[in-house]
């Protein structure tokens, strides 16, 4: 059994303190001055804005473009935005991807590109050979089909991994909580909707909205605004001027009522949980910085109320932090956090009860100045990187913010008095009109929330955002879990193939971390089973022989505990399916969940001995899809989660030959390289040394 080990190292230093009156805090000083540097600004005929920030402490350039447009509302083909900034980086028509790889990676550079930007870095020398490269791509980018099918390849694989993660699945559920699915801070991309995505589509993209009339271009490094002026004349001004559109979209509101929406994830023995709702608060607005402040103090670091007291206090999370994000369209604020199944409902009271707080009682002025120090730390040190003031240069003329704004930035944050977090926490933070989006076991939490909910009911979503009612999909009256089994041994095979399997030995194989591991898993009636993970620079082998069992770890050898053996025995061979009764295993059908969009019988299963475990059936095959045993280690409890796909057919038995395994956040995915049944496997094998 994998063992997982944790190194904390502690850093000490001693303080030597002053001798000081503590019985009084002192005044505040005044607000740092701050120097930000000037930077140095041209617009060329074609609209395109440039910003120029010379630095000559490193010989270093960076170009960086930002285009301004409206969200776009993608629909039925929601990624195709993300792909086609992808997409922009496969080659130009000048010049191939491989070509373009080799020429930047010539002169040491650095390339990337997305949905709404190019970036470019390299040291100065080779800053026109860069401009030359980048423009090419915005002006010349080419898209090709061959391409495009690699990438959408890539985006759907990632896309199947994020399934698996409760914290993807939250964020989901969060977007298309608050926005809804009409709009495009709402919409949630799926392996369908990616699959839809044309070659057409990403090239529309690419034409409407790349115009240099919505564009910003950074220049920082060891040039000179002249330098500059001449060097982006030279390769942009014949980029062409286009208007592009502009959009509008229904502001969303908040619940009338804190909502409670839930994620069943089955194998969880955490919750995450998000408390999240709309803002109406512009970048622009005076209230971003005391509302930042503002939430600074609540969830904003690691000194905040939220982790004071939830971490420090209550010892439910490792971490909780909250964000409260302006938009020009619209922002949204969320806390977030993981914790126990058991405290799932005390943490939600208590991430609303300092909301709560907030709007009632005024910060005492020391928390509030310290929280104010540790933002001014933090803006001191953003401002050691060019790339900051080139920020800065953009977000201005973007959000159309003063020209003062960043200079006075600090002055303004030490202006901010208690009373004005008061009546900013009144003004965003919104206790009793919340989205609490749990991603978590449903029969563990779903009745603690809904005692929580103050109309008794929880909303009920899927992984991918979806609201489902699960009192639809109904067990059919009279079916029991023993009928679900029944099916399945008819569906892979029949009683009398099953018993005329004696043995059997499958070999898989997966790639992680770029090692080749094979998996070999030989097992023979009544209740033998041998299991070896081969990565070559380690060995892992599991043993029974039908009474003990061992597990080994190169030479470290555990012997399976007494309170493993009549799982293990059981999982040892196919023929156990047949005789449940007799080998003292209840069956109880507990609902119907969807795997990989196909309804499926969950059902679960447990020993004499107290062990268990769910077995998920496919409702119109009978075949298995998924099964999930808890795990106990000294590392803690997991649960593991067996996904079984590629169903074919061997001497008239339907068996996997793919077996996707996950584990405390890690994924393997094991397909099958050969399979033998009846070889004559000798007894020898399951010998324990």
């Amino acid at each position: 059994m994998m063992k997982y080990l944790i190194f904390i190292m502690v850093l000490a230093s001693n303080l030597i303190f002053a001798q000081l009156d503590r019985s009084k805090m002192p005044a505040p000083g005044p607000a740092p001055e701050i120097k930000i540097p000037d930077y140095d600004s041209f617009i060329l005929n074609n609209g395109l804005t440039v910003f120029v920030i010379e630095n000559n402490k490193v010989p270093k350039i960076s170009f960086s473009l930002i285009i301004n447009r409206d969200p776009v509302f993608e629909g039925e083909k929601a990624g195709y935005i993300n792909v086609t900034g992808e997409l922009m980086r496969t080659g130009t028509k000048t010049r191939t991807k491989e070509q373009l790889d080799k020429e930047i990676d010539f002169i040491g550079a650095s390339l990337s590109t997305s949905y709404n930007s190019v970036s470019a870095s390299a040291v100065s020398h080779h800053k026109e050979k860069l401009m030359e490269l980048m423009s090419d791509i915005i002006l010349n980018a080419e898209f090709r089909q061959d391409e495009l099918d690699k990438i959408i390849t890539q985006t759907k694989s990632g896309l199947a991994a994020s399934k698996e993660n409760p914290n993807s699945i939250a964020n989901n559920v969060r977007k298309s909580a608050v926005y809804g699915t009409e709009h495009p801070y709402g919409e949630i991309v799926t392996e369908e909707s990616v699959s839809r995505i044309k070659l057409e589509d990403c090239r529309n993209y690419y034409e409407t909205y790349f115009s240099p009339g919505a564009a910003y271009l950074a220049v920082v490094g060891n040039i000179s605004k002249k330098d500059a002026e001449v060097l982006v004349k030279k390769y942009l001004s014949k980029w062409e001027k286009k208007q592009i559109p502009n959009f509008g979209y229904k502001s969303p509101s908040l619940p009338k009522a804190n909502t409670f929406c839930l994620v069943d994830r089955p194998a969880s023995v955490q919750s995450v949980i998000n408390v999240s709702y709309p803002v109406n608060l512009k970048p622009d607005s005076k209230d971003v910085i005391p509302a930042s402040l503002m939430n600074a103090v609540l969830g904003g670091s690691f000194n905040a109320r939220l982790m004071q007291n939830l971490r420090e206090d209550k010892g439910y999370t490792y971490g909780i932090r909250s964000s409260l994000n302006p938009d020009k369209l619209t922002g949204f604020f969320n806390s977030s956090c993981e914790v126990r199944n058991k405290v799932t409902d005390s943490a939600i009271v208590q991430i609303l009860h300092e909301m709560k707080k907030l709007r009632t009682k005024e910060v005492p002025a020391n928390e509030l100045q310290s929280m104010k120090n540790y933002i001014t730390g933090s803006f001191a040190r953003q401002l050691e990187r060019p790339e900051t003031i080139a920020r800065f240069a953009i977000n201005s003329a973007i959000y159309n913010l003063p020209e003062d704004y960043y200079r006075e930035y600090l002055k303004n944050l030490q202006d901010v008095e208690p009373e004005t977090i008061k009546e900013m926490a009144n003004k965003y933070l919104h206790p009793e009109n919340t989205y609490i989006v749990v991603v978590g076991k449903a029969d563990e939490i779903s009745d603690d929330l809904k005692k929580l909910s103050a109309s008794g009911n929880i909303v009920h979503y899927d992984a991918e955002g979806k609201k489902y009612d699960p009192s639809v999909k109904k067990i059919p009256a009279g079916l029991t879990g023993s009928d679900v089994v029944e099916k399945y041994i008819r569906g892979i095979g029949g009683r009398g193939k099953i018993s005329s399997i004696k043995d059997m030995t499958s070999v898989y194989q997966t790639t992680a971390n770029g090692l080749n591991i094979k998996l070999t898993i030989i097992q023979k009636n009544p209740n033998k089973i041998y299991q070896e993970i081969d990565a070559n620079i380690f060995k892992q082998k599991t043993i029974f022989d039908g009474k003990t069992g061992a597990r080994l770890n190169g030479d470290v050898k555990t012997s399976i505990s007494a309170s493993e053996i009549e799982l293990v025995k059981f999982n040892s061979t196919y023929s156990n399916w047949l005789n449940l009764s007799k080998l003292g295993i209840k069956t109880k059908i507990t609902g119907i969940e969807q795997i990989k969009g196909k309804d499926c019988y969950k059902v679960d299963f447990s020993f004499k001995d107290g062990n268990s475990f769910s077995a998920y059936f496919d409702k119109e095959t009978g075949l298995m899809t998924k099964q999930t045993t808890p795990l106990v280690t000294e590392q803690g409890s997991f649960t593991t989660e067996l996904y079984y796909d590629n169903y074919d057919e061997v001497k008239g038995i339907k068996l996997p030959k793919t077996i996707k395994q996950v584990v405390a956040g890690q994924s393997f995915t094991f397909n099958l390289v050969s399979r033998e049944i009846n070889k004559g496997v000798k007894d020898s094998v399951f010998k324990i040394d």
